[in-house]
């Protein structure tokens, strides 16, 4: 059964790159704000348990039509674990690094300047 949970007021996470962290049910949960939009994750890293909330924001590198060709988008969507570098896209929670790899991801509603986790 999803519930939805108060996190915080969008204020709080009004900034381009700012973000808040809570607990959900014994669940860590960052929230960032990227591209003017919130996304929720859990706050680990699946290589050592790392504090995701407290990694830096940076882009991503893709392989363009020629394998040969790297990409670099600089919208700051991805999240590196402080601990070891891991990356993961914190719109989708996966791995940049390895695509076995997904952090848990959360729906993130707004309403009435408040914001709220489904869980």
């Amino acid at each position: 059964m999803t519930t939805r949970h108060h996190i915080a007021s969008v204020e709080d996470v009004s900034e381009e790159g700012s973000r808040v962290l809570t607990e959900v049910d014994g669940v860590e949960i960052a929230i960032f704000r990227v591209n003017e939009e919130l996304y929720a994750m859990a706050n680990y890293c699946v290589h050592q348990g790392g504090p995701l909330c407290e990694g830096e924001l940076d882009g991503r590198v893709s392989v363009g039509e020629d394998p040969l060709e790297w990409k670099y988008d600089g919208e700051e969507r991805n999240v590196l674990c402080p601990w070891h570098g891991w990356k993961f896209d914190v719109t989708t929670g996966e791995s940049i690094n390895n695509d076995r790899y997904k952090i848990p991801t959360y729906e993130v509603e707004v309403e009435n300047g408040e914001v709220y986790v489904l869980r």
